[in-house]
């Protein structure tokens, strides 16, 4: 089990890693001038391709945790947060990838402050669940 608990966590760190980056291309696409035709499309290349790569590790970080669950028990009030709290980043995910279709279709209407405070909201969870799996508080 230490060897899928270890994937589980290359996964994860792996996955967050999009999860915090994404977003900051967001940012950056919010702010482009409407006649910057190729900075644009950098941007929407590199969010798409960061998508398509982020998609699987996620799918894995999940996949190694049910292993984990299967394996060690669902016990523990702490672990049924952790599952809440891993259901929204699957959740935030989708919506990055709504988000960069609508950037890719031209049609984003949020301004780039906003993708600022949209582009915490993963940092948050992290750190609430490292929280939840180290101290374990109820």
């Amino acid at each position: 089990m230490l060897v899928v608990k270890t994937l589980h966590i290359w996964m994860v760190i792996s996955w967050f890693a999009g999860l915090f980056y994404l977003p900051r291309i967001f940012v950056n696409l919010a702010m482009v001038p409407a006649d910057s035709v190729a900075e644009r499309d950098r941007l929407l290349l590199m969010a798409g391709k960061l998508y398509k790569f982020m998609t699987p590790l996620g799918v894995l970080a999940i996949a190694f945790g049910f292993w984990l669950w299967f394996g060690y028990g669902f016990s523990g009030g702490w672990l049924h947060a952790k599952t809440a709290l891993v259901a929204g980043l699957a959740v935030y995910h989708w919506h990055c990838g709504r988000v960069l279709k609508q950037f890719q279709g031209g049609g984003n209407t949020k301004t780039h402050i906003w993708f600022r405070f949209y582009n915490e909201l993963p940092v948050i969870v992290l750190l609430i669940v490292l929280f939840l799996v180290v101290l374990k508080p109820f």
